[in-house]
């Protein structure tokens, strides 16, 4: 893994005042745009140390086994005496939905990009942009209540443990807060070894429920009036099998959060060891570790689920299952209490508890990976986003929201983190779906599609059922959207490219001017005649006084995706009807004509004039085209941007309009 500490310092540089050290702690790693610092799902190079899938596996559990902290007593109070039924239909949907589905992913996303970059390669332009900011916004209601449910938990665990001290009784949002801070600590401080820790966790978890699990089975197969008890109370509620199936897939949706961890498989790809015949562009050993890890994830998770959720209907009396009961959200430990001891008990919830704070840890990581990963990217972010410092503390104030709206309570952060986890599934589905499609693969088309209309009925179940879930994620989808195109508009005017590169033919038709100044025309890519290069020519040499004989460039921008922000530019140099062009793709006309300007100032040395002619038009209307369409008001949106990228008058290529 990677870390966060301070680079060693110069002894003989001076010391920055207070404010300078605080900006230059927060901003630090700011320079590293890949984000290989941001944790599990981060870009993956070369020199870092790649584990077994096995390992990476419990990185991605401790999000994923968690969840039996609180699944089975959630699964009890949503279903009652059929919780064991509606498990087993959650574990058909996992071993045969999202398992295939994933497995679909990690083959096609092998970067840890995921379902949602297969979805923008899928729909490219705005209405990609779009849908990846709201899949974001999806992602970020998914990771912010696994922060702050998981933390809730594990102060459920703390408070009801019988020998922490009662006045800590009442205080589960001041613990929960702790909790928080902790986690933020630990990202400010930085995310080192992550693997070896949830390595510890995992297996010191699962190996404590295996000895929970046994024990009780133990206890319910020696005593079969339990058994026989919540049977008599199923066929008592419920006497017509038929009804009690139907019930039990009508209720399947309420069990959702078992289903997560899928999503954040995909994301630590990068971290699986693959084989020495692995290449970038086909990581065949990478994909198969990967799919191994799912695979067993999703094996070992489904036994604990069916297992867990029998055990807890027979043996905890309903009554304990209701908020305030013993057994909310802690099923599993007040089993380990009662039946392993309170020495047992307390060291099962120290496990517990640390693996639901570690499995924030998981989901901030997850958020640290998307936010950088697209956001800066599309231009709607500030660009101290691509830092982990402030990110940090924005995810941790908007926890501690989150936790005194919710009054940290897990029951009712549950509609969220399922809407969430539904949403991602089902773009997951409909996203192998549609590759499935293109690559005309019929059969596996109608089996992910069957699973898609699975998923889509499940979340829309859970939505009307939970509607408080798609409330917090329309405010999460909502802020994102509009902080983002606010971003977009105040960043409009900075340099979009990454790298300009001239090719032969470029440079050689620079070569011939010497003493410079290098004149350069901007002329529209639709008007390629004859013509309308003289007309161009002609035009500029009588309004800006050029001599009758003025040998000039043409540039000419290429608008292919206006939604892009970031991009490499390619110059290339053609000649049209006798007349040097230099053409190049971007995605804004003046950004791109700005940035080769000024490329071509620092290979030649010489300055860049550039002549326009003024854009007819309603200069509101051009302002839009601008930001939405990449074109509109070119020359003084091209001056703007030269003055904002280069402040020495002096050194600033000029602007001709006439």
């Amino acid at each position: 893994m990677t870390t966060l500490s301070r680079p060693p310092a110069d002894p003989s540089a001076p010391r920055p005042g207070g404010m300078a050290s605080l900006r230059t702690w927060l901003l630090f790693g700011l320079q590293d745009s890949k984000g290989i610092h941001q944790g599990p799902g981060a870009v993956s190079d070369a020199h870092l140390k790649k584990h077994s899938w096995w390992q990476v596996m419990c990185l991605t559990g401790v999000d994923y086994f968690s969840t039996l902290g609180y699944q089975p007593a959630i699964a009890a109070l949503a279903a009652g005496v059929i919780s064991p039924l509606a498990t087993i239909v959650l574990v058909a949907v996992t071993l045969l939905g999202a398992l295939p589905v994933y497995r679909r992913v990690a083959g096609e996303s092998h970067r840890g990009e995921g379902s949602i970059a297969m979805l923008e390669r899928l729909m490219p332009r705005w209405g990609g942009k779009l849908l990846v900011l709201v899949l974001l916004g999806f992602a970020a209601t998914d990771f912010m209540i696994t922060m702050t449910l998981s933390a809730a938990d594990a102060t459920a665990h703390v408070i009801q443990n019988p020998i922490v001290p009662g006045w800590l009784q009442g205080q589960n949002v001041a613990v929960t807060l702790v909790l928080l801070a902790l986690l933020a600590a630990v990202f400010l401080r930085g995310f080192k070894e992550a693997i070896g820790v949830a390595v510890v966790l995992v297996v010191l978890y699962l190996g404590l429920n295996v000895v929970v699990v046994v024990a009780t089975l133990f206890e319910v197969f020696t005593h079969p009036v339990a058994v026989g008890d919540w049977w008599s109370a199923l066929w008592t509620a419920h006497g017509d099998p038929l009804m009690v199936v139907g019930i039990a897939l009508l209720v399947f949706p309420k069990l959702a959060l078992g289903l997560s961890g899928f999503e954040t498989g995909v994301a630590v790809m990068p971290q699986v060891r693959g084989s020495e015949e692995d290449t970038e562009e086909n990581p065949v050993g990478r994909i198969r570790g990967t799919r191994n890890m799912l695979t067993a994830a999703a094996v070992i998770m489904s036994c604990f689920l069916v297992t867990t959720s029998f055990i807890t209907v027979v043996l905890i009396p309903e009554q304990e299952f209701q908020p305030g009961g013993q057994a909310n959200g802690r099923a599993l430990a007040l089993l380990a209490h009662e039946y392993l001891g309170v020495g047992f008990g307390t060291i099962y919830d120290i496990s517990t508890i640390a693996i639901l704070w570690f499995a924030g840890a998981s989901a901030m990581a997850g958020l640290l990976n998307l936010v950088p990963r697209y956001l800066p990217r599309y231009g709607m972010a500030p660009e101290w986003a691509k830092a982990v410092r402030p990110l940090v503390l924005v995810f941790t104030l908007i926890g501690f929201l989150i936790t005194f709206l919710f009054n940290a309570d897990v029951d009712a952060q549950g509609g969220a983190y399922a809407t969430g986890v539904l949403v991602l599934m089902t773009s997951a589905a409909v996203a192998v779906t549609l590759s499935a499609r293109r690559k005309k693969q019929g059969k596996r088309t109608l089996g992910f599609g069957a699973i898609a209309v699975v998923f889509s009925y499940t979340t829309v179940a859970n939505i009307f059922e939970r509607p408080e879930g798609i409330r917090i994620a329309a405010v999460f989808i909502a802020g994102i959207i509009v902080i983002s195109l606010l971003s977009r508009v105040r960043r409009s005017f900075e340099l979009h490219a990454t790298h300009v590169h001239l090719d032969r033919q470029a440079l050689e038709f620079m070569s011939n001017n010497l003493t410079g100044p290098i004149g350069i025309i901007a002329h529209e890519p639709l008007r390629l005649t004859a013509e309308a290069y003289r007309d161009k020519l002609t035009s500029a040499i009588e309004v800006s006084h050029l001599p009758v004989d003025y040998q000039a460039l043409f540039l000419e921008v290429i608008v292919d995706d206006s939604s892009d922000f970031e991009t490499e530019l390619e110059v290339r140099g053609v000649t049209r009807h006798g007349y040097p062009v230099l053409e190049v793709h971007g995605p804004v006309v003046p950004n791109t004509i700005a940035s080769v300007l000024l490329h071509i100032r620092d290979v030649t040395g010489l300055m860049p004039h550039i002549y326009f002619r003024w854009t007819e038009g309603n200069p509101v209307t051009n302002l839009l085209r601008f930001l939405f369409l990449g074109e509109g008001e070119i020359a003084p949106v091209t001056r703007e941007v030269l003055r904002e990228a280069e402040p020495d008058v002096t050194r600033r290529p000029w602007v001709h309009v006439g």
